[in-house]
């Protein structure tokens, strides 16, 4: 599921778009036909995707996951641009990476606390 709404979210699936079969994808995955067959359902149920009756199953990609797809890009921009300030004060990927854990952790706690 996550990865169908990042493809989604990103514009690599679009509206539109055939999903594989639900017992195709599964033996594909080696899952139970009834795993896919719950997460088209709820991929389904969040809007993303639209099940017709013998003809499978489409993505469906409303304007509001085009604006999540450009706030991701806009999102990934900002973080280029931290990522080689930070790159140019002489930290390393690790360090960076554990900079941007530490924080995300942080803001979850937080949450978690209110």
């Amino acid at each position: 599921m996550e990865q169908v709404r990042h493809a989604v979210e990103t514009g690599v699936l679009q509206d539109g778009d055939q999903m594989p079969g639900i017992r195709s994808l599964a033996e594909e995955l080696v899952v139970s036909h009834n795993t896919v067959a719950k997460a088209y359902t709820e991929l389904q149920h969040e809007g993303l995707l639209e099940l017709r009756h013998g003809a499978g199953a489409y993505i469906s990609a409303k304007r509001r996951v085009k604006t999540r797809a450009e706030q991701m890009q806009r999102a990934q921009i900002k973080v280029a641009g931290v990522v080689e300030w930070l790159r140019e004060e002489g930290f390393s990927g690790e360090e960076i990476r554990r900079l941007f854990e530490a924080q995300i952790s942080e803001m979850d706690e937080a949450a978690r606390r209110r």
